[in-house]
């Protein structure tokens, strides 16, 4: 079989097996998308998508046509009867959210579950989704765009020595309290480890955890980065916070950095340039 015809056979496949997971009830190429995941949102409008999603989730904010679109809850707070409303042919769920996943059967929507994993699982997701909504090839270019992108980043800094790094993502405001930083599994420390440095949690084998300005110290990192979704002019004097523990290498070394946005925080088709702005302060010089 000839080498060009081959992407056109596994492009099939995908949406073969999309449609046989979905269910007897669900369509070729659904016209009428709710989506209630920040991430699969804008995987949807990355895709070229946009115009068949008809609800959002209540944090979708990227891209702002998201806005522009009708609130359906959350994670935590899901609005059936809105959902319902919007007479959707796919509903994109939490693979956590049985109760969810329930009313949907019985009102027979056809639902997208999504599984909140590591880096490498995000461009899986991506293949999945266009395959299940018909967008095969957009959903493959996303995909191999992105993956292509952090390729390119791991190659300008390979051989480069790794700092111990304490990503943080997320403490009271001003102080040390509260302190929440990447465990050792999951898409945050995979962003770290493909940005060149070192997990001074690898250890923990959680998606996070929560710890204190004490085990800081005892772990000793290199390096802070913080991220988040604020970029509020108060975020400078937040960081100043970690003058307070001078013992830490980084703060002594002033090795502390922020990486602001919502696309830092959410892992979806923006995660390549998330790991360049991460591998940028990690390996100044590298990334150009």
């Amino acid at each position: 079989m000839a080498a060009h015809k081959k992407p056109l056979i596994i492009h099939f496949s995908l949406a073969l097996v999309a449609l046989m997971l979905a269910g007897p009830g669900a369509q070729a190429r659904p016209q009428r998308i709710v989506s209630i995941i920040p991430s699969v949102t804008e995987m949807l409008f990355a895709m070229g998508a946009g115009p068949r999603v008809v609800g959002v989730g209540t944090f979708d904010r990227y891209p702002p046509e998201a806005l522009t679109r009708t609130k359906v809850g959350g994670l935590i707070d899901p609005d059936m009867e809105r959902i319902i409303s919007l007479k959707p042919d796919l509903v994109a769920v939490y693979e956590t959210q049985t109760d969810l996943r329930t009313q949907m059967n019985r009102a027979k929507i056809p639902v997208f579950l999504y599984r909140h994993s590591g880096l490498s699982d995000i461009t899986s997701t991506i293949r999945e989704l266009g395959a299940r909504i018909g967008s095969v090839k957009e959903g493959s270019d996303l995909a191999g765009r992105i993956d292509a992108e952090i390729a390119d980043v791991r190659k300008r800094i390979a051989g480069r020595p790794r700092p111990r790094t304490l990503l943080v993502f997320g403490r009271d405001a001003e102080t040390l309290r509260g302190i929440y930083a990447s465990g050792g599994i999951g898409f945050l420390h995979d962003m770290l480890e493909a940005a060149g440095g070192v997990n001074v949690f690898t250890d923990v084998k959680r998606q996070s955890i929560q710890t204190t300005s004490e085990l800081a110290i005892a772990r000793a990192p290199d390096v802070i980065v913080e991220i988040g979704a604020d970029t509020s002019s108060s975020s400078g004097r937040n960081l100043r916070a970690w003058d307070a523990v001078g013992a830490i290498p980084a703060v002594r070394n002033k090795r502390i950095y922020l990486l602001r946005g919502d696309g830092m925080m959410n892992p979806g088709p923006r995660i390549s340039q998330s790991v360049r702005r991460m591998a940028e302060v990690l390996h100044p010089g590298a990334i150009k």
